[in-house]
């Protein structure tokens, strides 16, 4: 079925015909089962964002019975297509932050509580025409509230309105299923063009390479967990972990430290006089070695102007570095010949998310 467009256009339907809701609807019983397994396989060989957001899915449900009730008498019973932006959006964000908030099998350590997302965006305050960039982007907060931010504090003329719908905002994930997340989360609030071939969602280790692409800004998150790590079956079948150092040779030090590294990589990123921040263990103000390598450089090569300490429990994955505290490193610009001003500052930072208080 067509959508309207502009001028009586008609838009070509972002689900083929034949793998749509209405294929669904009509079916039953293990004919449903097998169709709808097919249609995620068809529908993640899609390019675009349609095929990001089913990549590598799955049917977890065993029984027709509950697939057909699920689609039916559930799902179907709602009318989405009458729903703005605004509600699918918020109501799907409301289910991330429900399954976050899950800390044995959720997805807390993809999820930033968006009380400290909406503050540091209002503290970065990104404007119209930039590029941004989460290189460990997750479930997409970073990149919906700085989006938010933009349309809500300028009055935004067609064009640039099309920008940041479209060539304003990107970012990476390592996990395929965190990357749908973040893919729909963005197609839900009405960012990204869904019939294009351009993704603004790449699916890759973003510390491998440098990827050839300077940004305005960069708001980051990386994951929790002091080393970088590869799993190795050996020929008993018994498995170890080891750990795996980057070597690249745009970063100052050489080191197994996932938040080092992500904090070498965000540098790189940035364009001249690019901003950024990025959340990370304070580990990386007192860590020795590769550490103290990266903060030298850090102040030698960049404006740190300011280190907020935040309190413990701030995130929902408790269990990932439960009595960590945590800090938020600005990079004000990139400085070319010249020493910035060497100085940190500290300061508390108290956040609340859902009924906790912090």
């Amino acid at each position: 079925m067509g959508r309207g467009g502009q001028g009586g256009e008609v838009k070509k339907p972002l689900i083929p015909k034949g793998f749509d809701w209405e294929s669904l609807m009509k079916l039953d019983g293990d004919e449903l089962e097998a169709h709808y397994r097919h249609l995620l396989e068809e529908l993640g060989k899609e390019k675009g964002m349609l095929g990001l957001i089913f990549r590598k899915a799955q049917n977890n449900i065993q029984y027709p019975a509950k697939l057909r009730r699920l689609i039916a008498d559930l799902i179907g019973q709602e009318e989405w297509s009458s729903m703005s932006a605004d509600v699918k959006g918020d109501a799907y964000e409301g289910l991330l932050q429900k399954n976050a908030e899950d800390v044995k099998g959720g997805a807390g350590q993809y999820f930033t509580p968006r009380s400290l997302i909406a503050a540091l965006v209002d503290v970065m305050r990104p404007e119209p025409g930039i590029t941004l960039c989460d290189p460990a982007c997750g479930t997409g907060g970073f990149l919906l509230a700085a989006h938010d931010y933009i349309a809500a504090h300028y009055e935004l003329d067609k064009e640039q309105k099309r920008r940041l719908k479209s060539g304003t905002i990107y970012g990476a994930e390592l996990v395929d299923g965190v990357a749908r997340l973040c893919c729909m989360n963005l197609v839900l609030h009405g960012i990204g063009e869904e019939a294009s071939d351009d993704v603004p969602i790449q699916v890759r280790d973003s510390l491998a390479g440098h990827g050839g692409v300077f940004y305005d800004m960069v708001l980051a998150n990386p994951p929790f967990g002091k080393k970088s790590s590869v799993t190795i079956v050996n020929g008993n079948g018994q498995t170890q972990k080891e750990s795996l150092t980057i070597h690249r040779e745009d970063f100052w030090a050489t080191t197994s430290n996932k938040q080092l590294n992500f904090v070498q990589h965000v540098y790189t990123m940035l364009k001249q006089h690019g901003r950024a921040a990025i959340v990370v263990p304070d580990n990386v103000l007192f860590e020795g070695g590769a550490g103290e390598t990266v903060r030298r450089k850090l102040l030698h090569e960049a404006d740190v102007h300011t280190l907020l300490r935040l309190p413990t429990g701030v995130f929902y994955a408790q269990g990932v570095r439960p009595t960590c505290s945590f800090l938020t490193v600005s990079l004000r610009a990139k400085f070319h010949g010249q020493r910035s001003s060497g100085y940190m500052t500290c300061a508390p930072i108290y956040t609340s998310h859902s009924k906790k208080t912090l």
